[in-house]
């Protein structure tokens, strides 16, 4: 893992980030394949979406 993952991993957790949110925007990040439709909610989605992009502006909107 990079830095920037580690760091912006760290950052959600501090701030109180909705674990499926965090963990879909790891997902994201690292490329993974998304979940099967059946285990997909918003904030997995929405942190899959983040991650993807490398985006940590929204963060606070997942606390």
């Amino acid at each position: 893992m990079d830095q920037a993952y580690r760091d912006a991993t760290t950052k959600m957790e501090d701030m109180g980030v909705q674990e499926q949110y965090i963990i879909g925007w790891q997902g994201g990040y690292l490329g993974h394949p998304e979940r099967e439709e059946q285990s997909l909610n918003d904030a997995y989605s929405a942190g899959f979406e983040d991650g993807t992009e490398k985006n940590e502006d929204n963060f606070a909107n997942w606390k």
